[in-house]
Parts: C-alpha cells; sequence; structure tokens
C-alpha cells in the first residue's frame, strides 16, 4: 500500500518560488490564486529580523473534511493516498473551500470549479515526481511514502515528530514540516502585515490579527490571500428556510390547539407561503453555485456523506409534505390535514436545523462548530413561523393569535440566551477570533442590528402586545423587525465564521 506525503524542509527552503511558478505551469493556474505558495514570517524589530519561509498547499489529509462535504464526488482519493479532483462533477458549491482547515482550495476563475493541489498526479502515475519537486534548487520538497518504513524521509519524520499544521482539527494532514516556524504554521499566531505584504495583491476581505495581542510573535508579510466563499446568499437562504420551516411548524401547532378546520390560514396559506419560501430558498441555492447548470449533480452523482446532499432530501420531503397539506386544505379535508401535522413538524425542524450538520462539516471554521447553532437555527425556524402568521393576522382571521405570540416571545428569549452563550464561548483562539470579528470587528454593524431588530425590538413589542391585549398591528410590526434582523445575525456570523485566515 502506498500512502504519499510531503516532507518540506523550511530549513533548507530559500523563498524563491520556483515551485509556485512551476505549479502554475504545469497546471496552467490563473493568476490570483495558487495550488503552492510560499508563506513569508518575519519577527523581530529592525535591525535585528528574521524572516521564515514555509510552502503552504493541500496537506492531502488522511481523514479529508473536503471529501466527506463534496456533493457530487468530484474530491476523491486515489489509490496513493493523493485527495484528487474530477472537474467534471464540481458543481462550485464552495463547501470544500469552508471545510478545509488550510485555505489550500480555491475557485478557478477559468472553470468555474473547485482546484488544489493533486500531487501532480498525473505525474505520479507514470512513475515521475511533482513538478514543485524537480524545480526546487535546494530540495526542500520530498516526496514521502508514509506506509513505507525503508524511506528515509519517513524515518526522519517519525524520529524527530515533525510537525503538522492544525493537528487540532482531526484531519491527518499528510504533509510534515521540518524547521518552519511556529508562527507559519498556526495564522493565528502572527499579524498580517498592512503594508502591502510585499508585492502580494491585497483585498479587503483581508482581516488581521492586532499586533498588541497577547498571542501574537510573528507577523506575516507574503501569504496568498483569504477570501470568503459564503455570503448573503447562504445567510438569505437560511432565513427563507427558517420561514418556510417554521410557518409549518406553527401552523402544526394550531392543528394542536384544534384548529384544523381553518381553511384559509391553517389549511391554505400556510403550506402556501411554506411553498414560496421554499421556491426562494432553491433559487438562492442554486444561483450561490460557480456551476448553477449542474446542480441536479446532487441527485444524479449524490455523495451521501454531505449534509448538502441530504440537506437537498430533506427539502425535497418536506416540499411534498407542504403539497399534500395544500391539497387538503384546499379541499377542506381537516382530517388530512391533522394526520399531517406531526411529519410536517419533524421535516419542518429537519429543514431548519440540517445547517447545523452541514456547518459542522466545514472544520475550516470553528465558530459554526458550537453546538448551540442546532438549537439557535431552531429557535429562528419559531420566530420566522410566528412573525410570519403575525404578519398574516393583518389580512386573515388568525385562530388562537395570542398563542401565536407567546411562542415568538418564548424563542426570542431563548434565542437571546443562546446568542449570549454563543459569543462568551471561546473553546479555541480560532472562535476567539471570529467572535472578536462578529462583536466587535468588521461584522459587529451586522451582528448589533440583528441583535437590536431581531431580538430586543420584537422581544418587547411582543411583550406589550400580550401585557395590553393590542391588536395584530404590534406583533405584525415585531415579526417584520425579527425576520430583517435574522437575515443581518445570520449574515454576521456566516462571514465571521469565515474571516480567519487559514494559512
Amino acid at each position: 500500500m502506498t500512502r504519499l506525503g510531503f516532507l518540506l524542509d523550511s530549513e533548507s527552503c530559500i523563498g524563491c518560488h520556483a515551485c509556485t511558478v512551476a505549479c502554475k505551469a504545469e497546471h496552467d493556474v490563473p493568476i490570483g490564486v495558487n495550488r503552492t505558495w510560499v508563506k513569508y514570517i518575519e519577527r523581530g524589530d529592525f535591525p535585528d529580523t528574521s524572516r521564515n519561509f514555509s510552502v503552504m498547499r493541500c496537506n492531502h489529509c488522511d481523514d479529508a473534511p473536503c471529501i466527506k462535504i463534496c456533493p457530487t464526488n468530484a474530491l476523491f482519493r486515489a489509490d496513493n493516498g493523493v485527495v484528487d479532483f474530477d472537474d467534471g462533477n464540481c458543481i462550485g458549491c464552495k463547501s470544500c473551500m469552508n471545510a478545509c482547515p488550510y485555505d489550500a482550495i480555491y475557485i478557478n476563475p477559468d472553470t468555474q470549479t473547485a482546484h488544489k493541489c493533486n500531487f501532480c498526479n498525473h505525474r505520479v502515475e507514470v512513475g515521475l515526481e511533482p513538478s514543485c519537486v524537480i524545480v526546487c534548487p535546494t530540495q526542500a520538497i520530498k516526496v514521502v511514502d508514509l506506509d513505507d518504513p525503508g524511506d528515509p524521509n519517513t524515518a526522519l519524520i517519525a524520529a524527530s515528530k515533525l510537525p503538522v499544521r492544525t493537528p487540532e482539527q482531526g484531519t491527518l494532514p499528510k504533509v510534515h514540516y521540518r524547521g518552519a516556524d511556529p508562527a507559519a504554521l498556526d495564522p493565528t499566531l502572527s499579524a498580517i502585515a498592512r503594508d502591502g505584504m510585499i508585492w502580494a495583491d491585497r483585498t479587503a476581505d483581508h482581516v488581521s490579527v492586532p499586533p498588541d495581542d497577547e498571542g501574537v510573535v510573528a507577523r506575516t508579510t507574503y501569504t496568498t490571500a483569504h477570501h470568503h466563499t459564503w455570503d448573503r446568499m447562504v445567510s438569505g437562504y437560511m432565513v427563507t428556510k427558517a420561514i418556510a420551516a417554521g410557518v409549518m411548524m406553527i401552523a402544526a401547532l394550531l392543528v394542536v390547539l384544534g384548529h384544523a378546520d381553518s381553511q384559509a390560514t391553517v389549511g391554505v396559506m400556510a403550506p402556501l407561503v411554506a411553498g414560496v419560501f421554499l421556491a426562494a430558498t432553491g433559487a438562492m441555492l442554486v444561483g450561490d453555485l460557480k456551476q448553477p447548470g449542474r446542480f441536479y449533480f446532487l441527485l444524479t452523482r449524490s455523495n451521501t456523506d454531505s449534509w448538502l446532499v441530504r440537506g437537498a432530501w430533506i427539502l425535497g420531503a418536506f416540499a411534498a409534505i407542504c403539497a399534500a397539506w395544500f391539497l387538503a386544505g384546499a379541499f377542506d379535508a381537516g382530517s388530512v390535514v391533522a394526520v399531517l401535522a406531526l411529519p410536517a413538524t419533524l421535516l419542518g425542524a429537519a429543514t431548519a436545523g440540517y445547517t447545523a450538520f452541514l456547518f459542522a462539516q466545514c472544520e475550516g471554521r470553528d465558530l459554526w462548530q458550537t453546538p448551540w447553532l442546532l438549537p439557535a437555527l431552531l429557535l429562528r425556524a419559531a420566530i420566522a413561523g410566528a412573525s410570519a402568521f403575525a404578519v398574516a393576522d393583518l389580512v386573515l382571521d388568525v385562530p388562537s393569535p395570542r398563542a401565536v405570540w407567546w411562542t415568538m416571545l418564548a424563542a426570542l428569549v431563548g434565542l437571546a440566551v443562546v446568542t449570549i452563550i454563543e459569543v462568551r464561548s471561546h473553546p479555541s483562539r480560532h472562535v476567539e477570533l471570529a467572535v472578536e470579528a462578529m462583536t466587535s470587528g468588521e461584522h459587529a454593524r451586522w451582528f448589533w442590528i440583528g441583535a437590536i431588530a431581531g431580538i430586543a425590538v420584537p422581544t418587547v413589542v411582543v411583550a406589550v402586545a400580550l401585557v395590553a391585549d393590542a391588536g395584530a398591528a404590534l406583533p405584525a410590526v415585531a415579526g417584520v423587525s425579527a425576520l430583517a434582523g435574522m437575515f443581518c445575525s445570520e449574515t454576521a456570523f456566516v462571514r465571521a465564521g469565515q474571516s480567519v485566515p487559514l494559512s
């Protein structure tokens, strides 16, 4: 058995970028993205300074999260242990980019598909070495067969216990470093220079660790760009599916309260609203793909381990239940609606909550690994569903409106508690930096608008409506505010999770 990896000798590396150039030439890599690059780390103050070079690339992990999350099997493991990719299967969902803890995957601007270092597998399979190994003038890049005890480099790795990047992620990376500065392997230990980074192109979404931070020991003066891969389309889809799921869950609650025969609101309005927002969810999911014409690969080339695929199944099943509910309501079959209440509740909860499991597969984003994400999504679905009914109450006769308002108030209070726990929990340095970016950094405006408009204001308004026994206007205002704030909160969370550089 063969299990190929790399030994990268930073003690020998001179930072010449021959490996980067050879890689670009071998694979026709466009300008602005890299499969292999050299990272510069500097320590000290002039004139007592030092510079360390480290080659960065895909780590060909034994437990590769990019393979697990890829919905169409575009990423796969070759027989020699290399993590390779198939352009023809990629739909450009960018989930692999968030799953990778090493910032090693990019979207090729020419093909609009995910690319990365593939060990020059087309060369290796015919007995040649990767192009970067061939051109390195100091032999700082070495191919290692980690399953061959006779390989001298394998023996060196074992004897010296050479480090890998982010071993705490549990991905079992197969790229080992000799003599690398610890700040090169852990980007949270270095500040990103704001002086142009030598010749590197700067992008607006670079995030730096404050130079006076206690954990900073060096500065990164040259590296590849760090990007947000998911943005408002993702936060928007999280809101639309929360509305779709929540409105059916609230409708099921009204069925339990004895209103299965309320044709206009429970029988027809609820599944109609759910269907519209499910359609919006699907449109945003497809629209966010780099290869939207291949969206059906989710069903025809499915990787069943991916929560993108499982989510598609859940959305399809939920859409079928909504359609059945709508037909039952349209024909005033309250008994059928009552039977559908339980499966609608379960599939509604699954629709709202499966994103927590999808984000958990994004192992490169520690903020998204919080165990509080699932309850937060379910609470947001309850808020969104109650908000939809509160707005509908302006024009329709919603049965038991106070039950809907009490549900909204309880969910808002629960969400406030969960949000406080989330922002006060810092299980890792990565999470600490992401929370800082979310609450007091570049994404703070989104977060605080979301907290105020999405939680504080609707909580007060609904409480006043309940105490004063007000009409439908106040809860409707609370509902609109809650939904607008929800979008802001999700945007802050999605962006902040991607704000910490991984390389």
